[in-house]
């Protein structure tokens, strides 16, 4: 586990306040705590009863020029009347420095959430992730990593064998079921795809509902494959799977071709997100926020359900890939 996990202690209200007092901003009621492991999310209002979403990053995880790319593609996407919460620009930046924190303001848009069995709002989601992409494609991000194997396996693996939260009595096992995934992944993961830049973490968390889909939350922006903003998106069995890539496809493709031989890639990009997640979590550890929101990350069977996981996942990375409707 990383000794420089947990960052936020001295981050106090009154920190807080006297960052966004540096922007402009006066505090009049709020500071409410939202929902968010990796970095610190408050809401509040402004004397003039205006609300607002504050964000401060983990410190050591992206650096400046990472967070200004992350900034940038928003603010392009906002240009292309793309729905997305976008940082504020104050005092002549979106991106702000206080206390050793760096931290941004966003307008605070609220919204129901996302129904992920509404054909209609996958229909419309599928619509606005073309237009996402076409703006990502302009150019790639020279500050922020890539997909791949060396960040979602490689690095991943490395912390889960000294990972002290395994039982001993299960590491080999564990160390064994995640080598096999990875030996898998080489075979199957190719690059017979475009990169662009993309969302990086789209889950249906991270879309709200108001009139039509709105889209929050860069952090995870890289460059990669359109597919991975896309396979989150769609659940249920083989048959119910097809549907929803049929609808999601067909709006995507009205304004971005998608290409087909991605979708080989939907098992990979899942097998590379199981073991990233595991790996985060105990990057993390040291932060209080996540054995409290993690308790069974402590407990044998939690383990023994991975290590069958990942047996699975590796059956599934060796079947052929999913196969779509004749007009795909």
């Amino acid at each position: 586990m990383e000794n420089t996990a947990f960052h936020f202690h001295t981050l106090n209200p009154d920190t807080i306040v006297d960052a966004l007092w540096d922007t402009g901003l006066r505090v009049d009621s709020g500071l409410t705590a939202l929902n968010s492991y990796e970095n610190r999310v408050y809401q509040f209002s402004d004397e003039e009863r205006r609300r607002y979403v504050v964000k401060f990053y983990r410190p050591q995880r992206w650096s400046r020029a990472q967070i200004e790319e992350e900034h940038q593609f928003a603010l392009e996407l906002q240009q292309d009347e793309v729905p997305l919460a976008a940082p504020l620009m104050l005092n002549g930046s979106t991106l702000h420095q206080h206390d050793g924190f760096w931290f941004a303001v966003f307008p605070s848009l609220g919204g129901r959430q996302y129904e992920t069995d509404n054909d209609d709002q996958l229909e419309s989601v599928g619509r606005i992730l073309g237009r996402i992409h076409q703006t990502g494609e302009r150019r790639l991000f020279t500050a922020r990593p890539e997909i791949g194997l060396q960040e979602y396996i490689e690095e991943p693996a490395q912390i889960l064998r000294q990972c002290r939260l395994v039982p001993s009595a299960l590491q080999d096992e564990l160390n064994a079921g995640i080598s096999e995934l990875s030996k898998t992944l080489q075979a199957c993961w190719h690059t017979n795809w475009t990169p662009l830049r993309l969302h990086g973490d789209c889950h249906p968390g991270n879309i709200l509902w108001r009139d039509g889909p709105l889209f929050v939350d860069l952090d995870d922006a890289r460059n990669g494959p359109a597919i991975q903003d896309l396979w989150m998106l769609i659940s249920g069995d083989r048959q119910q799977q097809r549907i929803q890539w049929d609808i999601l496809l067909e709006a995507y493709n009205e304004y971005k071709n998608f290409n087909i031989n991605e979708l080989s890639l939907i098992e990979p990009l899942r097998a590379m997100r199981m073991v990233y997640y595991l790996a985060w979590i105990v990057r993390r550890w040291q932060d209080p926020a996540f054995p409290r929101s993690f308790p069974w990350m402590t407990e044998e069977d939690f383990w023994r359900r991975q290590i069958a996981s990942f047996k699975e996942q590796n059956t599934l990375l060796q079947q052929p890939p999913l196969r779509l409707m004749p007009e795909y």
